[in-house]
């Protein structure tokens, strides 16, 4: 996960060793409260600018808001492809450019995450050898490889899809592979007690419920409700796996690790949305 550097960007949260973190918008009937984790949850997952001061608190505060800032990312990215798609653009070359844009919005942060893993993961004998080589920020042979899987994955099972059904796709897509996030963390422990995967918190397993509750909807209304449950197992399964190879191999789960949980979601989402249209 990248760190904001902006003059939006909140101060640094308190250490993860604490307990859930409910936030100043954990009513769930306040407004307000939903607009600033909103705002929270953009400035750290995406390059998008957000007006005004943002209030010094941890990311695992807003993790309710996630697959709401997924719903925005795949909407642009879904609109590229359609825009392209309008352009008399081969269909591979279509996808490829609306990948390419979710990942403009928010500056490539899960594809950083799954090189980093894919590196640490695959290229470390111990887990200090594991997290060195995770938070080098040169990228590997099997960063790399896991990159063109990605890109290439996304973009092909993307391409058999019309306009509509693509952006409805991409909507799905990045709202559920988000709260497949806020699970890993309210579920699991950090790795490491420095990171920003530490560094966010541990939110509270309430709002990571409404996280998942809310992807669910959006899934159910963009890709219909038999691919949208069989989207949900398999987030729930890639979850489920990726928190426990983060804890086997490395005590935990990373910021790295949780980009990781969010492409792979992706992919199988869009494979799920490809089979079924």
């Amino acid at each position: 996960m990248h760190d904001p550097s902006s003059s939006n960007d909140p101060a640094p949260p308190p250490d993860s060793e604490a307990g859930p973190i409910p936030g100043p918008g954990s009513s769930f009937w306040n407004p307000l409260g939903w607009i600033e984790d909103l705002r929270l949850a953009l400035a750290f997952l995406t390059r998008l600018p957000i007006p005004g001061r943002i209030a010094a608190r941890p990311l695992g505060a807003a993790v309710r808001c996630f697959p709401l800032v997924g719903l925005l990312v795949g909407l642009i990215g879904g609109l590229v492809y359609a825009l392209g798609l309008r352009l008399d653009l081969p269909m591979l070359g279509a996808a490829l450019f609306a990948v390419v844009a979710t990942g403009l919005v928010t500056g490539a942060l899960h594809e950083d995450g799954l090189a980093d893993t894919a590196d640490g993961l695959a290229g470390g004998q111990d887990r200090d050898r594991r997290l060195a080589i995770m938070s080098d920020s040169r990228i590997g042979s099997f960063g790399v490889l896991a990159l063109i899987f990605s890109v290439m994955a996304r973009a092909s099972l993307l391409a058999g899809l019309p306009a509509a059904h693509g952006i409805a796709a991409l909507i799905g897509a990045h709202a559920l592979a988000r709260a497949a996030m806020a699970l890993v963390m309210a579920r699991g422990t950090p790795a490491k007690s420095r990171g920003l995967g530490a560094a966010a918190g541990k939110p509270a397993e309430g709002a990571a419920l409404v996280a998942l509750a809310i992807a669910a909807v959006v899934a159910w209304i963009a890709l219909g409700p038999v691919a949208a449950a069989i989207a949900l197992v398999a987030v729930l399964a890639i979850a489920w796996m990726m928190a426990r190879l983060g804890k086997r191999l490395i005590g935990g789960y990373t910021g790295d690790i949780l980009g990781a949980v969010e492409q792979l979601s992706e992919i199988a989402i869009l494979a799920v949305a490809a089979t079924a249209s």
